[in-house]
């Protein structure tokens, strides 16, 4: 034990007038042996730190939880409570534990489940596909779009169609209900719930981002614990919510400066994707740093390997490099569908970003050199990014280039069957394909919606077999909807030009319907069923699909919280 000697001072002592607010590991929390996490305990008044009781399985704390460092805050944030903590410690056995906390008479308990992971590891290397946003819908209209439908049945199946094994998985956050990107992905990597905006962490009442009660992430896990490499694959900013959850700790998202330092100090060997900007220094143009280091430099130093866009990503020596960072984009990368598909200027500042497929397969040359296998997370991020304005020809675009990424790594798998394969989103949107939408037919643009027999089959076609559409704006196309959305006007075509913006803010502070699409012929004004404090749609609360293949995808199965799939990961790398 490494306690320092203010614990010998809070043994368990009969306590007057002090009461245990909150206990972290909250309630029904699942946690991995030997797995790291801050302990803290929250009283509502200030508390003498001789007249706390806390015990773990009826023993004085400091003899159940292993190392760590104790510390007793008299007055938390210079105000009238106090706060116990236990930070970076482990509990080093399986089973249940209850953590109880009493004063004067008045008690707080929560039981926390702790698992051992198997001594056989099954699994030399996972790859967890996040598809950010992805629901039933998309799936189904990227299968339409993608492979053909006629007679009642598609004319192909998507690569992520034939993964043997499925569940369905629950998103809520502690907090809510409804969910976020942050909490969910780092539920992926970590094995703990989290409340809304909160990576790596549970969210406590400490006013400082980055002083809540961590939770070890997998990228640390690894990295602490294996020889595995690691890498982050996405189309997003990297320190967008889903990438960054592989290494971060901060109750809020938006701390992307702060998010770039925790990635250089975990070092993923591979990471592609966006965000360039919070790499660079504040010197430097379209930085949006407040400091001047320079985190590419810093990177290079350490032996990584840099590309800028898809031309070098492509051209470097995959199977002799060993670090590799990647940066297409000061920001987002652009949608799959502006960057190769349609004549806009969307993409023109960063011409030559590299498409999903490409960065996974790059990915998976550099990190299958090690022999001691690897973990591997790609996101799609557009799915979401694009469903949020209603934008679904967008979002669906991403889902075929996700599936088609999952082909690349569905081959790899083929000649390293010790690989496990994981597909899911992180949360839900309510999207739904109802039938078609088609020019030809007479009336007003509602008249032009088929229903049941009357929707008949789109005639989207792809003479080149790239697997996307090879026009958007066909003549009968999807007829698709979203169940929450501002104030707008539904155009029921697609967005050529560049990505839906549907409503904006007027003077009174409200999101209103973008007059810009009023002139668009046959325009419908829907009056929104989100508060006006709300630009664009928002998650839904419905279970999320996961499917998965390989060594240890057996554990994917019926329904599942979002926190369980972590365990799925480290029982299959039997991670000690």
């Amino acid at each position: 034990m490494k306690m320092r000697s203010l614990a010998l001072s809070l043994m368990a002592i009969l306590p007057f007038g002090v009461t245990a607010q909150t206990i972290y590991p909250i309630d029904r929390a699942t946690m991995m042996v030997g797995g790291l996490f801050d302990f803290k305990v929250e009283f509502d008044e200030v508390v003498d730190q001789n007249q706390a009781k806390v015990l773990i399985n009826g023993k004085p704390y400091q003899e159940v939880l292993k190392e760590g460092n104790v510390e007793f805050v008299a007055n938390e944030d210079g105000k009238a409570h106090s706060a116990l903590w236990v930070r970076n410690t482990y509990l080093d056995n399986a089973g249940e534990f209850k953590v109880e906390t009493e004063a004067n008479g008045k008690k707080a308990e929560v039981t926390w489940q702790v698992y051992a992971t198997p001594d056989v590891r099954k699994a030399k290397n996972v790859i967890l596909f996040i598809g950010d946003g992805l629901s039933v819908a998309h799936r189904t209209g990227a299968r339409i779009l993608s492979k053909g439908i006629a007679e009642g049945k598609a004319h192909g199946k998507l690569a992520m169609d034939s993964l043997e094994h499925m569940g369905l998985i629950g998103t809520s956050s502690t907090d809510s209900i409804a969910t976020d990107s942050a909490n969910t992905a780092s539920a992926y990597m970590t094995g703990h719930k989290s409340a809304v905006n909160a990576l790596g962490v549970y969210a406590s009442r400490s006013e400082d981002n980055f002083n809540h009660p961590k939770q070890e992430t997998l990228g640390e896990l690894l990295k602490r614990r294996t020889k595995m490499s690691i890498g982050i694959v996405s189309d997003s900013e990297l320190q967008d919510a889903t990438p960054a959850a592989v290494v971060a700790h901060t109750r809020r998202r938006s701390e992307k400066a702060a998010i770039t330092e925790m990635l250089f100090n975990v070092k993923p060997d591979v990471i592609l994707g966006g965000g360039s900007a919070y790499f660079l220094p504040k010197s430097t143009p379209g930085s949006k740093r407040k400091d001047d280091k320079n985190f590419i430099e810093m990177f290079q130093n350490d032996g990584y390997e840099f590309v800028t866009n898809g031309t070098e990503l492509n051209g470097i020596d995959s199977k002799n490099t060993k670090k590799l960072l990647g940066l297409f984009h000061t920001g987002n990368l652009n949608t799959v569908l502006d960057r190769r598909f349609l004549a806009n200027d969307v993409a023109k500042k960063f011409p030559d970003q590299p498409d999903l497929t490409e960065m996974t397969k790059i990915a998976l040359d550099v990190l299958s050199q090690n022999p001691d296998g690897f973990f591997l997370m790609v996101e799609s991020a557009h799915i979401d990014k694009s469903s949020h304005p209603l934008d679904w020809e967008r979002a669906m675009a991403s889902t075929i280039m996700l599936d088609q990424s999952i082909e690349v790594a569905q081959e790899f798998a083929k000649n390293n069957p010790d690989t496990l394969i994981i597909v899911t989103g992180d949360h839900t949107h309510g999207i739904a394909i109802i039938g078609t939408v088609d020019d030809e037919k007479e009336g007003d643009m509602r008249e032009k919606v088929g229903t049941y027999q009357n929707a008949g089959w789109p005639n989207y076609t792809d003479e080149n077999n790239d697997g996307y559409p090879d026009k958007w704006d066909v003549s009968k196309r999807l007829a698709v909807f979203f169940s929450s959305f501002p104030d707008y006007y539904e155009t029921f075509r697609p967005k050529l030009d560049g990505q839906f913006v549907p409503a904006v803010k007027n003077e009174q502070g409200h999101y209103v319907a973008n007059e810009t699409y009023k002139s668009v012929d046959g325009a419908v004004f829907r009056e929104g069923n989100i508060p006006r404090s709300g630009d664009t749609g928002v998650h839904t609360v419905d279970d999320m699909i996961i499917q998965a293949s390989g060594p240890g995808a057996e554990n994917v199965r019926g329904y599942m919280e979002n926190s369980d799939v972590f365990k799925v990961i480290v029982d299959a790398l039997a991670v000690k």
